[in-house]
Parts: C-alpha cells; sequence; structure tokens
C-alpha cells in the first residue's frame, strides 16, 4: 500500500494534465477528495478553483517546505527523495490556477538541501517540466529560505516573510491567499506532501487515490514517528489506521501517550488507542507522532512544549505573547509542588481566550496541549503536587 512511494515516471502526471483544461484537472483532484497535508486539511481542489476564479493580473504557487512543527520531519525526507515529483506537482497546480512563477519556501535549517532542490529544478528546465510547457503557457520555480520562525510555517506568515517583511508577522483574514496573497495577487500555499500526491493522482487518476483511506479522508498521510518506539521513522499509513495499531507497526506498544500534531496537537491517553483514528474527522495531524513510554513524566513534556511556545510567539498579540508566560509558569507551579486546582482552572480559562483572541494559529493552537495534557494527566500531577505540598 502505497501513493506517495508508488511506481512512477516522473512527468506522467503533468503530462495528462497538460492535455486537460485547467478545469479538468481542478475536477480531478476535487474528485480525488485530496485535502491538504500540511495539518489544516482545506481541500485542494477548491484551494485551486478560489485562486483561477480571483480577480488578479497574476498568480503564484508556493510550496510550503518549511516543516517546523516539532517531531515532524516527513517533508525532508520527500524534498531529499523527490523534489523532481515536487516541482511536477507545483507545475499542474500553476496550470490548473493560471501561474506563470513559482517559490519553494525552504525551512532555514534545511539549508543543507539546498544543492539537491536546486539541481533538481535544473533539471527539470532542461527536461521540459519548467519553463515552456506549453503554447501560451510557461511556468518557472525559485527557492527561497526562512529564517527559523516556527510562525512561518502558517501560510499568511509565509507570504509576509517571502515578501521581505519582518518574519514571522502575521496577516490578518480575510482576504485569504486565494484572492489577494503574495504581493497581493492570488496564491495557492500548499506543503510538500499534497503537491507531490497532486502529481500522482494526474497520473493514476482521482479513482486510485480514493481506494485508500477513509470516506472524508481519502488517500493515505505520511507520519514523522519519534520518541519511545522501537522503530522510529516516517511511515505512509492509510487515513483510518487506530493509534493502537500504528504503534503496533511501529514497535511502541506499552506507551501512556501519543502526542499526534507536534507541540499544537492533542494528547491521547493509552485507554483511548483503540479508538482514536488518525483522520480529519477524529485526529488530524500534519504529520508529527511522539510517543511517550510509561516513565515519561507528562508534566516535564507540556513544560517543553509551553517552552518552545513563549519562544516562538511573534509577540504581536497580547493573549499569546503573555499567555504563554502564564501557561508555562502554571506547569513549572505543579512541577515544584505550588500548584492548586484553581491555578490550574485560571490557565484552563485563559485557554479559551487565547483561542479566541489570538491573531493567528500560534496563538489559537497553544491550548491543545496544555488542555489535553492536563485533561488526562493533571489530576495526577497535582496530587502528587500536594504530597509535596
Amino acid at each position: 500500500m502505497s501513493v506517495i512511494y508508488s511506481d512512477y515516471n516522473v512527468g506522467a502526471g503533468l503530462s495528462k494534465a497538460l492535455e486537460m483544461t485547467p478545469e479538468q484537472v481542478i475536477e480531478t483532484i476535487k474528485e480525488s477528495g485530496l485535502r491538504g497535508r500540511g495539518g489544516a486539511g482545506f481541500p485542494t481542489g477548491m484551494k485551486w478553483e478560489f485562486a483561477r476564479r480571483a480577480e488578479g493580473d497574476e498568480r503564484f504557487i508556493i510550496c510550503n517546505a518549511d516543516e517546523g512543527e516539532p517531531g515532524t520531519f516527513k517533508d525532508r525526507e520527500l524534498l531529499r527523495d523527490m523534489t523532481p515529483v515536487l516541482l511536477e506537482g507545483m507545475a499542474i497546480a500553476a496550470w490548473a490556477v493560471g501561474a506563470r512563477r513559482g517559490f519553494i519556501y525552504l525551512r532555514g535549517e534545511y539549508r543543507y538541501l539546498l544543492p539537491v532542490v536546486n539541481g533538481a529544478i535544473e533539471e527539470a528546465r532542461r527536461a521540459g517540466r519548467l519553463g515552456s510547457l506549453k503554447d501560451g503557457f510557461e511556468f518557472d520555480v525559485e527557492v527561497t529560505l526562512g529564517a527559523g520562525a516556527y510562525v512561518c510555517g502558517e501560510e499568511m506568515a509565509l507570504i509576509e516573510s517571502l515578501e521581505g517583511v519582518r518574519s514571522g508577522e502575521y496577516r490578518n483574514r480575510p482576504p485569504y491567499p486565494v484572492e489577494k496573497g503574495f504581493i497581493n495577487m492570488p496564491t495557492v500555499v500548499n506543503n510538500v506532501e499534497t503537491l507531490i500526491k497532486a502529481a500522482k493522482i494526474m497520473a493514476h487518476g482521482s479513482g486510485w487515490f480514493r481506494q485508500y483511506g477513509t470516506e472524508k479522508s481519502t488517500g493515505t498521510k505520511l507520519i514523522s514517528v519519534s520518541g519511545d518506539v522501537a522503530q522510529p521513522g516516517v511511515y505512509e499509513i492509510p487515513f483510518g489506521m487506530t493509534i493502537h495499531e500504528l504503534l503496533k507497526m511501529v514497535g511502541g506498544l506499552g506507551a501512556k501517550a501519543v502526542q499526534v500534531g507536534g507541540a499544537s496537537g492533542i494528547c491521547i491517553p493509552s485507554e483511548e488507542f483503540s479508538t482514536r483514528t488518525i483522520a480529519f474527522e477524529d485526529v488530524p495531524t500534519g504529520g508529527s507522532v511522539i510517543v511517550f513510554g510509561p516513565g515519561r513524566d507528562m508534566m516535564e513534556v507540556l513544560e517543553n512544549f509551553m517552552e518552545f511556545f513563549c519562544d516562538e510567539s511573534c509577540g504581536y498579540c497580547t493573549p499569546c505573547r503573555e499567555g504563554n508566560v502564564v501557561l508555562l509558569e502554571t506547569v513549572r507551579k505543579i512541577r515544584s509542588g505550588q500548584a492548586t486546582r484553581n491555578d490550574v482552572d485560571l490557565a484552563l480559562g485563559l485557554c479559551s481566550t487565547m483561542r479566541l483572541a489570538s491573531k493567528c494559529g500560534l496563538g489559537q493552537s497553544v491550548p491543545n496541549p496544555f488542555e489535553s495534557i492536563m485533561g488526562h494527566f493533571g489530576d495526577e500531577a497535582l496530587a502528587r503536587a500536594g504530597e509535596r505540598r
């Protein structure tokens, strides 16, 4: 079972797409049910359609290769091994929406992959998969490096960084990128995995893709598995797999908890492993799966996450800038034996404020790990804190 690593002749998807009208390409992607693999899961075909219909003299395709979520490293492997197919997916998206230029926004820590990516771009130009692709249609790609800001994994902040604005500055929505994105022109932002799968779908058909996964979450998902497992690494799984099935596959049975979706995701305790599934309708993920064995202190894990968010908050809005610090201080009080139930209740109320009032996805998603880890392991931690008091 494989979509990403299925047999494939580079250029096959693009050749088929160029034989079709842009509208037919978009319809094929919509029929496949492909949704963004970066975590938000917006339907890819709809995004392309919105960009094509938007008013603008120029359109752009951006590949989000920032991959800054802790515990995620699957796009790194795709860039190393499958950049030619990624470029093909970008060209297909460009034909669908009417774009002539594309950008790969590469995570700053992946600078060492620049020779690989630039080499693939040069080869694609020589092979006719970039440049002049059809009468009246040209498309080319360049690479831009990020500077290590976590928030630039969000598409609006990424676009601001690409334009040269202070890295990590979030842009209010609406308008959305498909309406006014890069230099205020219609822009499609897809991540590495999404674009590669779009190329495979064009080559093999939407029905081939839909044979995997569930009705609401079609296809497969690449996940990065790390933590207390015997076999960490990158795995391709069908949507709908339970946490238990995944742990059995990677040698992680006996774990006490699994963090799905990275630091900003949710914590699944062991009693839910057999019932919770990796799918958009249950537990969505951009790719990170971190496994915690029975000996792990989940308050230590939560403190680590909150330290990360304090460091990565851009500081623009008060709920995120100040809220992260308060949540971190609450966890530290628990660990030192100084916290009470009132401290936790106040922090949980603050989570609601952060989710409602934060400007961007960073502040809005910080409550996820705090609420889920405290919900499943907070009473145990508070009991220990009371004993220490």
